[in-house]
Parts: C-alpha cells; structure tokens; sequence
C-alpha cells in the first residue's frame, strides 16, 4: 500500500508584494501535484498561505487575484501591520499540514529547494530546517557585513551553543511545533529563537539565494535595528546577565585605579592634576549605568505587554 504524500503549507509574509507574487505562485504551482524529492520521499504543496501584513503598496488586490487564480491559495488578513515574524507565525497557525515551508515574498527563494528541505528534514529527524544560502544575500555589502557580525555576536555571547548561523527566514519546520510556537509565543518573540525553544533538533540544507529584482527593500535601517534588538530580549536573561559583567568590570577598573593612585602617591609619582580623567571615568560610568537601566527597562517593557495581554497578531476577515 503506498503511504499518503507529505504534505506541504507554504506561508509568505506579504508586504509589498504586488510585483513578485504572481511569478512566485506560477513557481510554486509546479509542485500543487504530488512529487517525489531526491531521496524518494513523495510530497505535495496542499495550500499557499499568503498572510497581508498591511504594506505600502497593491499588494492586498494581488492576493485576492492569486486566490481567484489558485484554489490551493488562501490569504490571511491581518489587522494591521505586525511585522514579518508576527505575520509568519499567523501563518504557521493557520496552515494545517503536516510541514511548512516559510519563504519571503521577493523571490530570492527558490521553490525548488523545498524538496530538498524536506529530505534534509527526515534523513536527519529534524524538527526545523533553514535554508544555509552558499552565496553572498543580494542586499549590499554593509548590510551582509552588519548581518554575519550580528549572527556572529548572538552565537558566542548571547545564545552560546545555538546554531545560529543558520537563521533564514526560508525554513521547513515540522507543521505541529510550527502551530504550538504560534500560539505560544508572546509579543516580541523573535521567531526562530522561539523554534529553538521547542525543536528537539535543527539543521540546515544548502540552497542558493536569487536576486529580488529591482523591488526596495522594506527594511530600514531603523527596523533592522528593531529586528536585532527583538533577538537580544528573546534570547532570554543572558542580556542581563551580560549587564552585570559590565558593572562588575567598571568596579574593577576602579579598585585598579585607586590601587595605582594609592602607589602613586606612596612613591612620590603622583599624576598631574586635572578634569579630563575624572569626565571620562564620570561619562563611562554613567553611560554604564544608563545603558544597564534601559536594557532592564526593555525586558520588562515585554513582561508587561505580555502580562497585559498584548497579541502578537490579529487575524480579520478581508477588509
């Protein structure tokens, strides 16, 4: 008897993606039939969810011309704009398949590599698998440079021991702990910190990243910041923890100073007199200590969103 088909949910965040959807579907209608990946495994793409994240352009009539184009197309309509990770897991909680397959609206995601995910995904029992791109993102130097120095920075000092590395936001995640971080994860979450809070196991799979045509990135560099600071506070008290090294780094620095002072003045070596030294240490320490009071103000600015009860998504009817 042959077993059923894997079945597949893709989710695609849409922001302003009036010109790049309807190339992306035509894509990913090859694979609405039911296929076999390399290892022999077969799989079906069941429904394209399209979630509207309220962007700057036409993309809401898009969606509603790709559902009368695609019966396996069915948008998702959120009430406002969230942001990409919240409009992913709205998604992911909508999507009722066995995987699913997040991909960015752009195009630079190959709908080809899918079944090559998935035989990554069973050869090797994981629960996440992300897309491990083997060239350079087309975004520009400084923006790759800030990306692998960010990626690097969480890695060995904030979530050391996770594979960050590998964060995409072209990833197969098992359809069941896709569904449970969606309805778990609070306001803030940044999403694949939270994956790797429920995922037994997660690995990548090389693919190889497109250019996303002459469409302007939506992102600024305000929101990129935004996007970075999400993943500091998601990764739990190790930010905290950080902020008390830093206190207990300045009080060394002066007990050392005061030592040198003291023998200073013991040897009759005693430094020239004056303010700069004294501004210096005054603006460190201060800015230290601001710096610590602020990071402790954005964790419990995210306790109390979630205490109160702030969504991290709202999904409407078609406005």
């Amino acid at each position: 008897m042959t077993s059923a088909p894997h079945s597949v949910a893709v989710v695609i965040p849409v922001y302003q993606g009036e010109r790049t959807l309807p190339a992306l579907l035509a894509e990913l209608a090859g694979h609405v039939d039911v296929g076999t990946t390399p290892d022999g495994h077969r799989y079906q793409v069941t429904e394209v969810l399209l979630v509207f994240d309220h962007g700057p352009d036409g993309s809401a009539a898009t969606l509603r011309t790709m559902q009368q184009t695609y019966p396996w197309v069915r948008p998702v309509w959120l009430s406002r704009n969230f942001g990409q990770h919240a409009a992913t897991l709205a998604g992911m909680a909508s999507a009722g398949a066995e995987w699913t397959v997040t991909m960015d609206e752009d195009g630079q995601h190959d709908p080809a590599d899918v079944p090559r995910m998935l035989d990554v995904a069973l050869r090797e029992q994981a629960g996440v698998v992300y897309g491990q791109p083997t060239n350079d993102p087309p975004h520009g130097l400084l923006r790759n440079a800030a990306s692998r120095s960010t990626k690097w920075l969480f890695a060995r000092v904030l979530a050391a021991g996770t594979d960050v590395d590998t964060f995409q936001s072209y990833r197969l995640v098992l359809g069941e702990l896709g569904r449970s971080v969606a309805a778990y994860a609070g306001a803030g979450v940044y999403l694949d910190v939270a994956l790797g809070w429920v995922s037994p196991r997660a690995t990548s799979c090389p693919i190889r990243l497109r250019t996303e045509g002459d469409r302007v990135s939506g992102y600024t560099l305000r929101r990129l910041l935004s996007h970075f600071w999400r993943l500091v506070l998601s990764s739990g008290t190790r930010g905290l923890r950080l902020v008390s090294v830093l206190g207990a780094l300045f009080g060394l620095l002066g007990i050392l100073l005061a030592g040198f002072l003291v023998v200073a003045r013991l040897t009759e070596q005693t430094p020239v007199q004056g303010w700069t030294s004294v501004m210096v240490v005054l603006l460190l320490g201060t800015g230290a200590i601001l710096f610590a009071l602020g990071m402790i103000a954005e964790y419990v600015g995210v306790a109390v969103s979630m205490a109160m009860g702030k969504p991290l998504y709202l999904i409407v009817s078609d406005p």
